[in-house]
Parts: C-alpha cells; sequence; structure tokens
C-alpha cells in the first residue's frame, strides 16, 4: 500500500483500510511501497497486478482495491474472511 494502515497516503489505500475495517478485520499489516522503489515495482511484477494497494488475505494475492470493493459489495469478502478466520461470524455485519 501507499503509507501505513494508521497513515495511509493514497485515497485508495485509504479506501481498502475503511473496507476491511467495516467488515471487521483489526489486524491490517501493510507495506508501504513509497519507502522503496524495488518494493513497489516488484510487487507488480510478483502479483502480475499493475496497481497499488495489493490485498493479500492469509498470503494469497486477492487483487487491488476494485476487485476489494466488488467482494465487498457481494458478500464475498465477508465470506471469505469468515472462511479464513480472520473475522468471526457473530462480528460480521
Amino acid at each position: 500500500m501507499k503509507g501505513t494502515p494508521d497513515e495511509p497516503m493514497c485515497g485508495f489505500s485509504r479506501a481498502a483500510i475503511q473496507v476491511l475495517q467495516v467488515n471487521g478485520v483489526e489486524n491490517i499489516n501493510g507495506v508501504n511501497c513509497l519507502e522503496d522503489p524495488e518494493v513497489r515495482e516488484g510487487i507488480k511484477e510478483f502479483s502480475n497486478w499493475p496497481t497499488i494497494p495489493q490485498i493479500y488475505i492469509n498470503r494469497e494475492f486477492i487483487g487491488g482495491f476494485d476487485i476489494l470493493l466488488e467482494m465487498h459489495k457481494s458478500g464475498e469478502l465477508e465470506a471469505l474472511l469468515i472462511k479464513e478466520k480472520i473475522i468471526n461470524p457473530t462480528e460480521s455485519k
């Protein structure tokens, strides 16, 4: 992401954090790609995804903010977070 979970430095990074928080995610780990140009370019090559932020859940690449938002709207994100034991069904909205 650009910035950190506590201090996002772009609108998409901020929105990604907000979507995760709305879904009950409390422990969000972020890597500030602005601190290292090699990380910024390397993550794009690693995932074969051109944009940042990139969302990983339990080390599995999910996609960028656009994918995260669609998953949120469809309910797929909540189901995945429950399946991966990141949130409890009772914590979900």
